[in-house]
């Protein structure tokens, strides 16, 4: 198959974005610090559970914490409907043809939040293993989530993704026997991608592996903030 070669000004133009995007995403960072701020990005293809958990986090974590979401999709606030009946603060990011959140939507969409409120902010990122892998979003924690009816060699399909990710959580993990879930070959695509990924295995409709997934979040916070000074 013959090489596809790119327009060297079109490679200047990608690298130009990703630069104003790398640059903006570290003062989100820095925002986020200092207001005490602790950021997760869930980035999946269609369908994976990434709204259904996401409701069920904000709930949980919404009983002792702020708790704020950003929601991007390519169209419709659907989404953002479901997220707001636990309570939580949400925004909606409709992107259009653009098939990923980038940092300037980001801080455009937190624009008259009181960040010092906030002590998880959930950004659900539009369903796409491709784009959302090459942009920073100022996060502590990039979360790859899979669901059990979408094949165990997913990984490996889409590995950019998986390697930009510090946690893999498997949703609907009730239904992995009705269809055939090959957790061994699963896990073995996982770590042959990103070997010693943290993996999660949950599922709202039977709360199996909540507490845990909340617990790591919670564990990832604390971290945080003792690196920041203030524990």
């Amino acid at each position: 198959m013959q090489e596809v070669t790119l327009n060297p000004r079109i490679v200047e133009i990608r690298q130009n974005i990703l630069k104003k995007n790398d640059v903006l995403a570290r003062e989100l960072r820095k925002g986020f610090q200092e207001a005490g701020v602790y950021v997760i990005n869930l980035v999946s293809s269609p369908g994976a559970g990434k709204t259904t958990l996401l409701t069920e986090m904000l709930t949980r974590l919404g009983e002792r914490y702020g708790v704020a979401a950003l929601v991007g999709d390519l169209a419709t606030e659907n989404d953002a409907e479901r997220l707001r009946l636990s309570g939580a603060q949400v925004r909606q990011i409709t992107t259009g043809t653009v098939c990923h959140l980038d940092a300037e939507m980001v801080k455009r969409n937190l624009e008259g939040w009181d960040l010092e409120a906030i002590d998880f902010l959930f950004i659900e990122n539009v369903g796409n293993l491709v784009c959302p892998a090459s942009y920073d979003l100022g996060e502590n924690q990039r979360v790859v989530l899979f669901s059990v009816t979408e094949g165990e060699d997913k990984p490996v399909k889409y590995p950019t993704i998986v390697n930009s990710a510090d946690t893999a959580v498997i949703t609907k993990i009730d239904l992995a026997e009705a269809v055939g879930f090959q957790r061994e070959c699963f896990y073995e695509a996982l770590n042959e991608v990103r070997p010693g990924i943290p993996i999660f295995e949950v599922s709202v409709r039977t709360g199996e592996g909540i507490e845990e997934w909340i617990a790591h979040l919670e564990a990832g916070k604390a971290a945080f903030e003792k690196a920041a000074g203030c524990l």
